[in-house]
């Protein structure tokens, strides 16, 4: 019953964080709109998808927390799937800051909307807390 109440606020934590979140990305697409500044809607929806994935991963390194081992960072899967996934979520900002030639800026922009900037976001909030690893697991890969 601990476990289920545990899972249970969990996803109603994570649902009530993704539908305020949602809801202020869509009054900053639309104030954007009006004063024609894009720049907050592109911050807040790189950082709000990282946060996300950090959500997402973490009630189960709470519990892996309670553990109380020792912990190292899986730099393989950091350097794998977490700076590709971090480039692309923040590839947006990154042409504001340094401009238009970027590798794989045209593939993105010709995709249209954020969907494809906000789940490789969502990913790497979610590699970045997955990499942690305990010292006491015997699978050294």
């Amino acid at each position: 019953m601990k476990r289920f109440l545990f899972i249970f606020l969990s996803t109603v934590i994570v649902g009530g964080v993704f539908y305020m979140g949602m809801d202020y990305q869509m009054r900053l697409r639309e104030r954007s709109a009006i004063v024609f500044d894009i720049k907050p809607f592109i911050i807040f929806t790189s950082i709000f998808s990282i946060f996300m994935g950090m959500l997402l991963r973490l009630p189960k390194l709470i519990i892996e927390i309670k553990d109380k081992k020792r912990w190292s960072i899986d730099w393989v899967k950091v350097l794998v799937i977490g700076i590709p996934s971090i480039y692309i979520a923040m590839i947006r900002l990154l042409a504001i800051v340094y401009g238009k030639n970027l590798l794989f800026f045209n593939e993105v922009m010709l995709l249209g909307d954020f969907t494809f900037t906000y789940i490789a976001g969502v990913i790497f909030g979610y590699v970045l807390l997955d990499s942690l690893k305990s010292n006491d697991s015997s699978n050294d890969k």
